[in-house]
Formats: structure tokens, C-alpha cells, sequence
């Protein structure tokens, strides 16, 4: 089998260079070895996302309905069983578009699991047997894996990846976390709302460290305690044994020795990329300390015609961003003049309340030179919508250098901030200035007048909110 192009991965980083490949009129494979969407559609993001929604579904018909004026006879009951079959029809609906938009646009589809036999040859092996496939140039968008840490390996039985912790057919009275990044944070507020009893382990002294901004975290772990989630900082897990059918895992918490008792153990450190398969390193690929392909800004690695995209080839290990890449691949192959050249990869934590972020942090923006900022906030409390949703929690704060008024970075820690931090990621794209934020007629009632109310806050002059007067006014012409 012969082809123009050849995608080895069909997640949200190979499908989309597949078809945009395709598009430019390339003869395009795509080899998949378990589910067209990969990890993200299948065990990832949306199976996370639709069990997350269920958790706020149920939280709201238990606490907010009363307050509404609705009764509700009885309580809530959850099958989960019928949940999960849910949550499976939503995963199977996303990879059938996949599949769908794979063959609309004439790309071949083949099952199995690659390997380069050669720099040039492919051999792909599936339970028909083995296929050889020749392409002029590969795009290698393999993905990650979760990383495993000594005494606790991944069963799906006692210790739970995303994976299995996605798809349980019962709720655990108690679950172990360990880890409070982005993952280990949404399952653990989903398992919670339904009605799990939930502690979280984290090694460092802070949640989501390196992941979103500070005062945002912490509106984040106020809600945890109020959800009932334990959470403990410094704390490093050592072992697990089971009793009597119960699990007993052993913790350092703080230099002490602690036992906690749990029905599952839910492990979420971080993933890992997935370049020690597939004969990379045989052909020589150069994959770097930290195990990710070195590539440069067209996403080529050292092997001219083998490009890499997705969380194989580096941070940030997001959906959206091997998406970009996939397009951007798809384009320096038909010959046109791209190269990777964003200055924010927007990200979102779907925690409760959500947190998104675009641009830097405050000391982000220090470390690249910023050290004079405007800084303006807006609290949720005070905008008409969040308050008829009963979602008042959390605020917007964008950051601007002083003396240009260019945003820098907005993090948002509310109702929808995943929705809204597209405004900002096209803000700072383009180089806007405050005054671009806060002169944009915003409609009403719109959580997205937070957004304006921010930048107008920045400039001293918020509406909605008393601020104290700035030390000196921004000149007319600033």
C-alpha cells in the first residue's frame, strides 16, 4: 500500500491532518490501533466532560431546584449503569463523525498497530494479519499514556487510570486520589458529586501547580471542601494492600505515616508520550530528555520527511493544540508557508467552578520582562446572568503591561470559563490593548461582560464594582 501521506494516530492531532491532507489533494492513510478519535473522544475529554456534566446535573437537582422553587419527591437516584451507557453513546457518536468525516473526504482507514520497519516502510499488525505501507511523508500523532509510579500499577480493578475511573458501573464509597493536577481533580469532583467519599494526595504544596493561576486555584479548592474532598498537600503515597475486600493505602502525609482506607485508588500523575513504540528510536528519530520528538517549527523531526504533532512531540499536551498542528502539517506539506508560530495555547481546567487561562501568569509575565502590569478583576457576584444561574462564584482577571495597555493574560475562574476564554485567546493573538476589551459593546445580560468589566477595571474605571481611584490617570491618547 502506497500513499502520499501516511498518519500514524488518529486522535484529535492525526484525523485532522488527515483530512486537511486529503483536502489538499494527497493521497492520505490514517492507521488507528484501538479507536478513531484516540484517547481524547474516546477515554479523554469527552467521556470526562459527560460524566462531569452528570455530576452538575445532579448537584443542581439536589441543591438548586429547592432553592428554585421546585420540589422533587424523594432523592435523586443515580444508576450508574444507565450513566455510564450514556456517557458511551456520546463517546460513539464523536467517533462515528470521525469516521464519517475520514471517508467523506477519501482517506483510507487501516486497523492495526504500526511500526517503522524503515525510515520509508511501515508494517502494520492486526488480527488479519500484517500490512506493509510506503509513504512519501509520515506524520507521527501517537499520543501519551498515563505514567504509573512504583506500587501502584494501573489494574482497572483496584487502581484506576482516567481510563477505568471513566467508566465504573457502580459509585465507590471511598476513593484515594493521587494527584491534584487538572485530571485527578475532575474525576475526583465528579466521583464526589455523586456521592463517592474522596481524598486527594498531592506530592507538592499546591493544587494544579503550573497549570493555572494561584488566586484562581484557590476559589477552585474552596469548592472541593465544600463538596466534602479531602485533600492533603505534601503528601506522597507509598503502597496499597487489600483487607477483607477494602484497600488500605499507606501515605506520607506531611512526614507522618498515615493509612487511609479506600474501595478504589485513583491514579492521575501526569502522562507520558508514547515514543518508545513503534521503532522510533531504531530509525533514528531524535526524542529528546523527556521523551518527546524533537521537531521545529514546521514540526519536522531530523528525519526530513517524518513530521510529529500532538502530546508526542511536547508541551502543552492538549487536544486543541494537535489540532492546530494538524492543520499547520497538512498545509507545509502542500507546499504552503506555515510554521508554529501561536502566542497562547489557551487551556482549561473543568473543574468546579471551571478555570481557564490564556497568555501568562503574573510571574509569567515578570520572568519574559513585564515587570510594570495592570491588573484588573471582576467578580461573577456582580454580573446580572451568574446570578439568575445561581453561579456566582470565581471572577475574571486579565493582566496588561502598564505603559502599552497590551494584554498579557486573562485567567478565569467561574460559571463557563471555558467558553468564555475564547474572547482572550483572540485578544492576545491579536496584540489588543485594554481599550479594545473595554470599548467592545458586550451584550447583556452575558457572562461575557465580565470580560469588558475586567479590562474597565484595569483602566480604573469599572462600573459594576467600587474600586479605589488610581494613583494617576492613563492619558487620553494612552
Amino acid at each position: 500500500m502506497s500513499f502520499d501521506v501516511c498518519v500514524i494516530g488518529s486522535g484529535p492531532g492525526g484525523y485532522v491532518a488527515a483530512i486537511r491532507c486529503a483536502q489538499l489533494g494527497m493521497k492520505t492513510a490514517v492507521i488507528e490501533r484501538e479507536w478513531l478519535g484516540g484517547v481524547c473522544l474516546n477515554v479523554g475529554c469527552i467521556p470526562s466532560k459527560a460524566m462531569i456534566t452528570a455530576a452538575h446535573f445532579l448537584e443542581r437537582a439536589q441543591h438548586d431546584a429547592p432553592t428554585m422553587g421546585f420540589e422533587i419527591p424523594g432523592p435523586v437516584k443515580v444508576d450508574m449503569k444507565k450513566l455510564r451507557d450514556w456517557k458511551q453513546s456520546v463517546c460513539d457518536k464523536m467517533s462515528g463523525g470521525v469516521a464519517q468525516l475520514l471517508k467523506g473526504n477519501k482517506v483510507e482507514i487501516i486497523r492495526g498497530e504500526a511500526s517503522f520497519k524503515s525510515a520509508q516502510e511501515l508494517t502494520v499488525k492486526s488480527s488479519s494479519g500484517t500490512t506493509s505501507v510506503k509513504a512519501k511523508k509520515y506524520i507521527v500523532a501517537t499520543g501519551s499514556r498515563p505514567i504509573e509510579i512504583p506500587g501502584f500499577a494501573v489494574d482497572e480493578k483496584n487502581v484506576l487510570s482516567s481510563t477505568g475511573a471513566l467508566d465504573l458501573d457502580h459509585i465507590p464509597k471511598k476513593v484515594v486520589a493521587i494527584g491534584g493536577g487538572y485530571i485527578g481533580l475532575e474525576i475526583s469532583s465528579y466521583l464526589a458529586k455523586l456521592g463517592a467519599e474522596v481524598t486527594v494526595l498531592e506530592a507538592t504544596q499546591t493544587l494544579l501547580g503550573g497549570v493555572a493561576d494561584p488566586e484562581c486555584v484557590q476559589v477552585v479548592a474552596r469548592k472541593l471542601k465544600k463538596t466534602g474532598v479531602k485533600v492533603h498537600l505534601g503528601a506522597k503515597a507509598k503502597s496499597y494492600k487489600s483487607e477483607g475486600g477494602k484497600l488500605k493505602v499507606t501515605a506520607d502525609v506531611s512526614g507522618k505515616t498515615e493509612t487511609l482506607d479506600a474501595d478504589k485508588i485513583l491514579l492521575t500523575v501526569g502522562r507520558k508520550p508514547n515514543s518508545d513504540q513503534m521503532n522510533l528510536k531504531g530509525i533514528g528519530l531524535a526524542i529528546d530528555e523527556r521523551g518527546f520528538i524533537k521537531v521545529n517549527a514546521q514540526r519536522q523531526t531530523n528525519l526530513p520527511h517524518i513530521y510529529a504533532i500532538g502530546d508526542i512531540c511536547g508541551q502543552p499536551m492538549l487536544a486543541h493544540k494537535a489540532s492546530h498542528e494538524g492543520v499547520l502539517v497538512a498545509e507545509v506539506l502542500s507546499g504552503q508557508n506555515r510554521a508554529y508560530d501561536v502566542r497562547t495555547v489557551p487551556a482549561v481546567v473543568f473543574t468546579d467552578p471551571e478555570i481557564a487561562s490564556a497568555g501568562w501568569t503574573e510571574e509569567e509575565c515578570k520572568q519574559n520582562g513585564h515587570s510594570d502590569l495592570k491588573i484588573g478583576k471582576f467578580p461573577f457576584g456582580a454580573n446580572g446572568r451568574a446570578v439568575s444561574m445561581m453561579h456566582t462564584e470565581g471572577f475574571v482577571k486579565i493582566i496588561a503591561d502598564a505603559k502599552t495597555h497590551i494584554v498579557l493574560g486573562v485567567h478565569i475562574v467561574g460559571p463557563e470559563a471555558s467558553n468564555l476564554i475564547s474572547e482572550a485567546a483572540l485578544a492576545i493573538e491579536m496584540g489588543a490593548r485594554l481599550e479594545d476589551l473595554a470599548l467592545t459593546i458586550h451584550p447583556h445580560p452575558t457572562l461575557g461582560e465580565t470580560m469588558m468589566e475586567a479590562a474597565e477595571a484595569a483602566l480604573g474605571h469599572a462600573i459594576h464594582i467600587i474600586q479605589k481611584p488610581l494613583s494617576s490617570r492613563p492619558s487620553a491618547n494612552a
